[in-house]
């Protein structure tokens, strides 16, 4: 069949190389000159299957509403005159049931699990190279109330095969001796061996290239205006440009501007942008700076190597589609990291970067056909929040399994619309 997949980010990316391998003749849209050049360019870099605790949990309005006001807070809501912002919040609290973040848990590890291991499997056919490291993760707590309340939770996910095992602090600085020098004593962890980390948008940019010699047709520099319907079937999209390219299938893998093309459909799709910050620290030879892939919980900020950089990451602010720095989130991270590894304070090299990364209320990303909303031929990649490069490979290949009527080891129906 004729697919046209709608993005070039780590999700449309892995998504047109599994379709491409079914047989099906691929073309990909993209606005930007080249793949991951928005959500996937500048991400944590972690594979973090341990990192499933959806932001909906009976803790978090609660949190929430603590934080709401203070710029540097780990989630900042910024109340809009947006309806669709008011929608996602309550859909939002829906979620935040012990039991609806339970079921949530269940569905992102068993996605993560079978995405690590379609990552692992595709990495070692194509030898690809993307500063990638597999010495696990190591979820690090300064704050005894928070390492008591990861507990239950690694408990939870082992339940559903994530191997999050908890630490002493002690146990924790033999993991990561850069902890050792933190002005904020580690009180204590959980380390995932399994999981991994690695740059994103390397990993994509490379893909990109094999999907190009499979015979993937990469259209960058064009922007999808509409999604073309005739009766209850999806014929294709117009370009701004003017033209229309029709297709047999449209997969829409736009992360957060995903609703935008829908809701002149008349559809409203539960994904709303949570902006994210990131700082990449040049480092400089000899400095005392983490290897193993770091999640600091507490404030909600994940930390990889990516070769001789340091990636920081994290925080989520609900603000529309608004990508703007804030100097004072961007300042947040850096103050973080220089705390708990004082030897980077001297570090002058340093690249900020936001992003908006696709929600969905109960962190479940949306993956299938919409025929039961009356739109044959358009099937949904997207809504991955914070996990878009720990589940493309799995996503993607889920996707292909649908597609294909094929059975995908794992029930898809959780991840339907």
């Amino acid at each position: 069949m004729r697919v046209t997949v709608l993005g070039a980010g780590v999700v449309g990316v892995t998504s047109a190389w599994y379709l491409a391998a079914d047989g099906h003749e691929v073309t990909v849209i993209e606005r930007q000159p080249q793949p991951a050049q928005e959500t996937s360019f500048a991400n944590g870099g972690q594979i973090s299957v341990s990192h499933a605790e959806p932001w909906a949990n009976p803790q978090a309005p609660l949190k929430a509403l603590k934080w709401m006001g203070h710029e540097d807070a780990p989630l900042l809501w910024r109340l809009r005159a947006d309806p669709a912002q008011w929608a996602w919040g309550l859909r939002f609290l829906r979620e935040c049931t012990a039991a609806r973040a339970r079921a949530n848990v269940g569905a992102i590890v068993r996605l993560g699990l079978a995405s690590r291991s379609a990552l692992q499997s595709l990495r070692r056919e194509l030898a690809l190279d993307y500063d990638h490291l597999e010495r696990g993760i190591l979820h690090f707590y300064t704050d005894p109330r928070e390492f008591e309340h990861a507990l239950p939770q690694a408990a939870l996910m082992r339940e559903f095969g994530c191997d999050r095992v908890p630490k002493t602090a002690a146990e924790c600085l033999a993991i990561e001796p850069a902890l050792s020098g933190s002005q904020v004593p580690v009180v204590g962890g959980t380390y995932t061996a399994g999981d991994e980390s690695g740059d994103a948008r390397r990993f994509t940019e490379a893909l990109a290239r094999h999907a190009k010699g499979r015979g993937v047709h990469f259209r960058y520099g064009e922007a999808v205006t509409a999604l073309l319907r005739q009766g209850g079937r999806l014929t294709g999209v117009r370009l701004a440009s003017g033209e229309s390219l029709s297709a047999d299938i449209t997969v829409l893998a736009l992360g957060s501007y995903s609703p935008l093309l829908l809701r002149p459909l008349g559809v409203r799709l539960a994904v709303y942008p949570a902006k994210g910050y990131s700082a990449t620290l040049a480092l400089p030879d000899g400095v005392a700076a983490p290897s193993v892939s770091l999640t600091d919980d507490g404030h909600k900020i994940v930390i990889s190597r990516l070769g001789q950089s340091l990636r920081v990451a994290g925080t989520a602010e609900f603000n529309g589609y608004d990508t703007a720095l804030n100097a004072a989130r961007c300042a947040a991270l850096l103050h973080r990291t220089c705390r708990i590894f004082p030897a980077l304070a001297g570090v002058t090299t340093v690249d900020y970067w936001a992003g908006l990364r696709p929600a969905t209320p109960g962190n479940v990303p949306l993956i299938g056909d919409m025929a039961g909303a009356g739109l044959k031929g358009l099937w949904l990649n997207t809504g991955h929040g914070t996990l878009g490069w720990t589940m493309a490979c799995g996503s993607a290949r889920l996707l292909a399994d649908l597609m294909a009527g094929r059975d995908p080891g794992l029930d898809a129906a959780p991840y339907r619309f």
